[in-house]
This record gives structure tokens, sequence and C-alpha cells, in this order.
């Protein structure tokens, strides 16, 4: 019965403020949080915190003194390359099955200069010889996903700049590759 006292006066008290902090404290302050988390990422307190007004400022700044950074201090731009197409590649994939999978290639090579030009003209058959040989060795299964064209995008760019060491190539570009 003493246990039965002390499980009625103590105990009772106790859930109902436990369920009363959790209602009035922990609850507003869930609340509260989330609140300004949504306000915070919904950029509502952008300008007032002047995170808004200091891109617009920025720029414009930086357009008026761009040219002056021009006439101070000539920045290296790097220009863009001369893009070379190569003539489209037809291969044949190797695989085990009975059904012949073909893959089809164009392919641009991004050059420094018209000198470059000249140095892939004059080696154009080894490289696209090169292509071929690795090419035909590709199954079907290796060329899924990105992951596929990022493998030959690598392959023949090393392939390629081994060919014409001495002259630099800035890229190689896929400009269509086609399973069928």
């Amino acid at each position: 019965m003493s246990d039965e006292d002390d499980f009625e006066g103590g105990p009772v008290k106790k859930k109902v403020s436990g369920k009363k902090l959790i209602l009035f404290i922990v609850l507003p302050v869930l609340l509260l949080g989330g609140a300004a988390g949504a306000v915070f990422a919904l950029g509502l307190l952008d300008p007032l915190l002047g995170i808004e007004a200091e891109h617009p400022e920025g720029e414009a700044a930086a357009d008026h003194e761009a040219p002056a950074e021009d006439h101070a201090a000539p920045q290296e731009v790097t220009p863009p390359g001369i893009f070379y197409p190569m003539e489209e590649i037809t291969v044949s994939l190797s695989g085990t099955g009975t059904r012949k999978n073909f893959l089809v290639v164009e392919i641009q090579l991004e050059l420094e200069n018209q000198e470059a030009v000249a140095a892939v003209e004059q080696l154009r058959p080894k490289i696209v010889s090169e292509f071929n040989v690795f090419l035909r060795e590709l199954r079907p299964e290796e060329l899924n996903g990105s992951e596929g064209a990022y493998l030959i995008r690598e392959e023949l760019y090393r392939r390629v700049s081994q060919i014409v060491a001495p002259t630099p190539v800035k890229d190689l570009l896929l400009v269509k590759m086609l399973v069928q």
C-alpha cells in the first residue's frame, strides 16, 4: 500500500510536467529553429544581412574596374585553341556474342596554333591507326554510361599526345559517340 501511495503522489506530477516541458518548451524551440532555417535557406534575410547588396555592387564595381585593370596590368588569358576535326571512325567492337556491335566516334582535337595543326595533319594516318587499334579492343559493356565515354576520351587523348609528342594537344573532344 505504501508503494501505491508513493506512486500516486510523486510520479504523476513528473509525467505531467514532462509532457508540459515537451509541449511548451521543446516544441516551440524546434518550430522556431525550423522557421529560422527556412527563412535563411529561402534568402529572406539576405537584404537585412547585406548579402544581396554586395553582389550587385561588386559586379558593377568589377565592370568599372575591369578596363582599368586591363590598362594597368595585362592578365594572362589563354586564347581558345584551334579545333581540328578528325574523320568519323567506325569500328566493330570485340565481343563473345554472335551479334556484332559497332562504335561510331567523331573526334575533334583542340590545338594551340597552326603549327600544331600542320603536325597533326602530317601524322594523321598514324593517329587514326592508333585510335582504331584501341577502339576495336573495347567491349560493349565497357561503354555504358558516362564512365565509358570518359575512358575513351582519356585514352585517345593520351595516345594522340604521345604520337605528336613535342606538339601540345590542349584537349580531345568526343563530338559524337554511338554504340550500335
